[in-house]
């Protein structure tokens, strides 16, 4: 794995400087002036290396390694228990070469120990600060860092060295979006009580596993001091929760998923952070994280500050940030929160309320250039996993290289297909004729990007109403709807991602403060659904021509739109190999068609591999094509009838 300048091929400090080891805190440096150097350039991409907390022998003596930077402070002292939180007493070095950085070692000082740094700063403020680049923290509500030596040992070689298949845009992504804490609870009723990493870990990997999902997005669990942000406001760049265990409990948990064959992505939010005192607002007195000019600073959307993109430190600070989950994780991808506010100097603002680029622009020309370099960097570094962006506009070429003037990332949420096919399904279906080009348009423009499609936590919160209760109709007819709807998404092309809950038709919206509502499966209807994405995800992953050119212009063909009235959708999906092409029909309206023919080419015989409405599924199952009909049209150009049968309200797959 290429490192960025390794610092640790070096000669030891007390190799060439006297180091005095009769004070409280010994003076002392894990940095070279090319680090220092990079550092400022905001090329310096193994931050995690050096600063925050390490334990070290200095002298033959064990203790902790600190490093903070703090440019307008006039002091840093670590406090912690060890020495009964008093200020002034272990008084870090501050370097002499204008980095702002504050370093130094403090003997026989134990793992385990919660501390702060105490600065004195900017017009004499005087602050308690959490290390941003410390690895554990204090189970909220405290909010301290804990000094920490993360070891494990991996077991996932298997993975590791195969995942590049795994991990490509011609294999299978069907993701699982979930929420630690409130997939599953000890107790649901007690918004206090979690299940551990391994406890999670326990329930979740062969859950997973049996359901066919083929990676994991969990939303962040970089530490965070409210519950309620989900994890969207973070004060620990470099840290799991510890609301769940330890750092290595975590390592252990996505070890696990390596082993069960499931890839792990991380959503990482690098676009702004809150306000809380003990995080990175204000750090040293003034703005140091933040831009200082609140027109570009403050998130009105949010309440948080947005990261300074112009400053070296920053960027070195956000990209080792990403860097630390893939080298020292091993997770598969990150998926970049709010990419369209990072880009965007007018996101959520009037007119006024923000200042044009140099160019006369909207576009935060030096965020942009942090992307591509957030991008690259990763890419060079971990060429087999994948960057995602969550990005909600038509900025252009999002997933295109760097090269070609894009901005670098491996895939984009497909927002504009959410919006469109639940504003499609969530008609009555009679209406559904008229509208028809909101249905058909996801493909007027989706090889613009290699696109996921997402129902993700977003939609079954804040009012939206959960996926079964969008559908129109009475019961019978919503379920219908929906697993019509799933058999769509997952024959659509692009990678695919469902909430947790989704699977099952949740009747709630999703609740950080509970858990799942797991009963629901005694019920036919919610277990049966169950099973239906089940066999989804395995026809996915099944069937090459569902994946292996799902960004591929040769891919799909529309076959069938001539037919609004009866609300008969017909497409082609298209693999390497023609005799892996599948043929996918959808009845949107109520009503069975029997007899029902299509013009295909290019295949004699099919059979149907897939049908939505199965006795299995919780449909009718009295009407299927045990054996298909085909009728020769046209020998030159290879073109047939086919005549079959279809369910109403439901998604039929023909190989």
């Amino acid at each position: 794995m290429m490192q960025h300048e390794p610092s640790f091929h070096k000669k030891k400090y007390e190799e060439e400087h006297f180091v005095d080891s009769t004070k409280l805190v010994w003076n002392y440096s894990l940095f070279s002036d090319t680090d220092i150097n990079n550092y400022q350039q905001g090329n310096l991409y193994n931050g995690y290396e050096l600063f925050g907390n390490h334990e070290i022998e200095v002298l033959n003596t064990k203790g902790f390694y600190f490093a903070v930077w703090a440019p307008n402070a006039t002091e840093v002292s670590v406090v912690g228990h060890f020495n009964d939180w008093e200020k002034g007493k272990h008084i870090l070095f501050v370097r002499f070469d204008s980095s702002g950085i504050w370093e130094g070692f403090i003997p026989n000082l134990k793992k385990g120990e919660a501390y702060k740094y105490h600065i004195k700063g900017y017009k004499g403020a005087a602050i308690d600060k959490g290390d941003p680049y410390a690895n554990y923290w204090e189970m909220r509500p405290e909010t301290a860092s804990v000094s920490w030596n993360m070891q494990y040992n991996w077991a996932d070689k298997d993975w590791m060295s195969n995942r590049k298949k795994n991990n490509a845009l011609d294999a299978a992504w069907s993701v699982y979006e979930v929420h630690l804490a409130s997939w599953m609870r000890p107790d649901k009723f007690d918004e206090e009580s979690y299940n551990t990493y391994q406890q999670i870990t326990d329930r979740l990997v062969p859950y997973v596993s049996e359901m066919g999902f083929t990676h994991v997005e969990f939303m962040p669990v970089m530490e965070h001091p409210f519950d309620g942000s989900w994890g969207y406001q973070g004060t620990g760049f470099f840290a799991p929760t510890s609301r769940f265990g330890e750092p290595e409990d975590f390592m252990a948990m996505v070890d696990a998923f390596h082993k069960a064959g499931v890839g792990i992505i991380l959503d990482w939010v690098p676009s702004h952070f809150p306000y809380d005192a003990h995080g990175l607002f204000m750090f040293d007195g003034t703005h140091t994280y933040e831009y200082a000019d609140m027109r570009k600073g403050f998130h009105p959307d949010w309440n948080s500050y947005i990261f300074n993109y112009k400053r070296g430190e920053v960027k070195s600070f956000l990209i080792s940030s990403a860097r630390f989950w893939f080298d020292k994780f091993h997770i598969d991808g990150i998926r970049v929160d709010a990419v369209s506010s990072i880009l965007q100097l007018d996101y959520s603002r009037k007119e006024g309320e923000w200042e044009p680029n140099e160019f006369g622009g909207n576009g935060n020309i030096e965020a942009i250039a942090f992307i591509k370099e957030l991008n690259e960097t990763i890419y060079r570094d971990f060429p087999d996993v994948q960057m995602i962006a969550e990005e909600a506009t038509d900025w252009p070429k999002v997933s295109r290289p760097t090269f070609t003037d894009g901005l670098g990332f491996g895939m984009k949420w497909m927002m504009g297909w959410m919006h469109d096919t639940l504003d499609y399904f969530k008609m009555d279906p009679y209406f559904r004729q008229f509208h028809q080009d909101k249905f058909t348009f996801s493909m007027m423009y989706f090889y613009d990007e290699n696109f996921m499609l997402p129902l993700s936590h977003d939609e079954i919160v804040h009012g939206k109403s959960p996926m079964v209760y969008k559908m129109p109709g009475d019961e019978w007819q919503k379920f219908a709807n929906l697993r019509l709807m799933y058999t769509y998404m997952y024959t659509h092309p692009g990678a695919k991602l469902l909430f947790m809950g989704n699977e099952f038709a949740q009747t709630t919206e999703w609740n950080y403060k509970t858990e799942l509502s797991w009963e629901l499966l005694q019920y036919d209807s919610h277990k049966k659904m169950q099973d239906c994405v089940k066999a989804l995800n395995h026809l996915y992953c099944d069937q090459p021509a569902l994946h292996e050119l799902q960004f591929d212009i040769h891919g799909f063909e529309w076959i069938d739109l001539n037919h609004r009235q009866e609300g008969v959708i017909v497409f082609k999906r298209k693999g390497k190999q023609l005799e892996e092409d599948v043929l996918v029909v959808l009845n949107m309206t109520p009503v069975v068609r029997r007899d029902w023919k299509i013009k295909v080419s290019g295949k004699a015989a099919w059979e149907e591999i897939f049908n939505s409405d199965q006795t299995a599924f919780w449909g009718t199952g009295d009407v299927y094509n045990p054996a298909v009909k085909t009728k020769l049209l046209d020998k030159d150009t290879d073109l047939y009838e086919i005549n079959i049968h279809l369910p109403a309200l439901s998604g039929l797959v023909f190989r």
